[in-house]
């Protein structure tokens, strides 16, 4: 153990991977859910639109799997046999966050949007182009905290020399 590398480093690295792990994952939980809510409110009028108003169910569905991504490879680099510094700590507990947040804030937009849309689409038809553009920019969101975190995650060097 160095002062790079003392033995409470690896807690960071677990602290990125639980955030980006629990946050996105609640984002997109909540999106699913918001979405759901309206899609189950417009099947009960429109039956014959529901498989087009699951756009925003799997489109929530996506922002888990960017926290996923970068949990296996922030787990990847720590071993309770190599050394582990500080700064790798800190760079992955940064990436563990900037995809979580990102990923929580996108399933929230999510959710609202695709409530909102489908219930729209239910009423005019012509709202489908308008909505699955609106979704994209919902989604994007989660996609910069990737961008974000994999970029960061190269940074992470574990070297513990003085």
């Amino acid at each position: 153990m160095s002062v790079y590398c003392p033995s409470y480093a690896p807690f960071f690295g677990f602290a990125g991977v639980a955030s980006a792990m629990i946050l996105s994952s609640v984002g997109a939980a909540y999106g699913t859910a918001k979405a759901g809510m309206g899609i189950s409110g417009m099947g009960t009028f429109r039956p014959e639109l529901i498989m087009k108003s699951l756009i925003p169910v799997v489109m929530a569905g996506i922002i888990a799997v960017y926290g996923l991504v970068i949990s296996v490879l922030i787990a990847a680099a720590l071993s309770p046999t190599d050394d582990y510094s500080l700064f790798a700590g800190f760079i992955h507990l940064g990436a563990g966050l900037a995809v979580g947040l990102s990923g929580l804030a996108a399933g929230y937009t999510i959710g609202i949007v695709g409530d909102s849309c489908v219930r729209g689409y239910a009423q005019q038809p012509r709202l489908f182009v308008t909505m699955v553009l609106i979704l994209i920019f919902a989604e994007v969101l989660g996609l910069y905290g990737l961008i974000v975190a994999l970029i960061l995650n190269t940074k992470a060097e574990s070297s513990c020399q003085n």
